[in-house]
Formats: structure tokens, C-alpha cells, sequence
């Protein structure tokens, strides 16, 4: 399997929680109690859409890209 990144795009919404979004992948929206959380529900929401690219035999969108050998990544880690 392998691995490509794309974009996100995350809001803290006014009535709780956040909500992700992304400008490489039309159609991908994810909401969730927590950042890390909005993170997984992303996460598998891209996944269902690149399948969903595959089985149509349709082109993944521009912006997707395969990672380089090093990559920096910003995480979020629940504090008390």
C-alpha cells in the first residue's frame, strides 16, 4: 500500500468541535469532538474518496502528492 498526502484545512467551529476540509480533495468533509478525532474521520473519509476514484477509473485530484523521504508534520496532543 501506498501512502500520498493532501492538504486539510481545519475549523473550530462556534458551536464545538472542529471541522476538516480540503482544497487537494473536493467532497472530503470531516467533523469531529476533537482535533485528533477530525484527524481519524478525514483520514477515512479520503480513503473512501481515492477508492471511490479507482473503482470509477477516474484520476486522483491535482493536489494529491507522494511523500518526499523526510517530511515535517504538526501533530495534536491532548494536555489536561
Amino acid at each position: 500500500m501506498s501512502e500520498i498526502f493532501l492538504k486539510l484545512h481545519i475549523e473550530e467551529l462556534d458551536e464545538g468541535g472542529y471541522v476538516a476540509t480540503s482544497s487537494d480533495m473536493p467532497g472530503l468533509v470531516a467533523q469531529g469532538r476533537s482535533i485528533s478525532e477530525t484527524l481519524e474521520i478525514a483520514h477515512d473519509v479520503a480513503r473512501k474518496l481515492i477508492e471511490s476514484f479507482e473503482e470509477h477509473g477516474d484520476p486522483l485530484p491535482f493536489g494529491i502528492r507522494k511523500p518526499s523521504k523526510q517530511i515535517d508534520i504538526d501533530i495534536a496532543v491532548g494536555v489536561a
